[in-house]
């Protein structure tokens, strides 16, 4: 049974190539999609490979196949040449929000877009992002990543002209349900203009912010 059918023509279509999601996928299948890769000699973007996901399928890969980064769980095959380095900014509310902010950087970063990164800035000590408003001011799309009340979004979203995605987070106790609060405060932030993605969603964070990107460069 063919249990992989790879759309190598999406990016023509989209501007965006597909990418492999890897959670639940079995080792097999796999090893087949890396080989349909290597045989079209296409880039392809992983998202959600775990470590122990990782370890068995490069056993089976040549050298280098995939540079590979734990904390994101993304790797990624011949990323394309770098096209922008001053665009966008990822930016945390706190350390834990981190996985999900590498994610995105990553995904934009096998697209050719390097980030400017500012972690740990959330809303309780709100000298830690009013620091960095001079460096955010220049950018035109901001990558925004909070759990728990989610609020530093909207903070930015009063402060600055750039686009701004927000991705709620799964972080925080109790009655933050796993992101659910988070991704409702955002949906009814009071800071007008806000994209949102779904709850821990780095990947679909950056995609919106490279179709953002593909339209400034049509009619820039």
């Amino acid at each position: 049974m063919n249990e992989v059918n790879l759309d190598f023509d999406r990016e023509n279509r989209t501007g965006l190539a597909e990418a492999v999601f890897c959670q639940s996928k079995s080792l097999q299948q796999l090893q087949d999609i890396c080989a349909r890769i290597r045989q079209a000699e296409k880039p392809m973007l992983f998202t959600k490979l775990d470590p122990a996901q990782f370890e068995q399928l490069q056993g089976d890969l040549p050298a280098g196949f995939l540079e590979y980064n734990s904390v994101s769980q993304t790797a990624f095959h011949k990323p394309y040449q770098i096209r922008s380095s001053d665009l966008v900014a990822v930016v945390t509310g706190g350390s834990s929000d981190v996985p999900v902010a590498r994610e995105a950087s990553r995904t934009l970063r096998f697209y050719g877009h390097e980030t400017l990164t500012i972690d740990d800035a959330g809303v309780a000590g709100l000298w830690r992002i009013t620091e960095k408003l001079d460096a955010l001011k220049e950018r035109k799309i901001v990558i925004c990543i909070a759990g728990m009340d989610a609020a530093l979004p909207t903070v930015l979203g009063g402060l600055i002209p750039a686009s701004i995605i927000a991705v709620p987070t799964s972080v925080g106790y109790g009655m933050a349900r796993n992101g659910e609060t988070a991704l409702h405060a955002l949906l009814v932030s009071c800071a007008p203009g806000l994209v949102v993605v779904n709850i821990d969603n780095g990947y679909g964070a950056a995609c919106a912010a490279i179709r953002m990107l593909n339209g400034l460069a049509v009619t820039g």
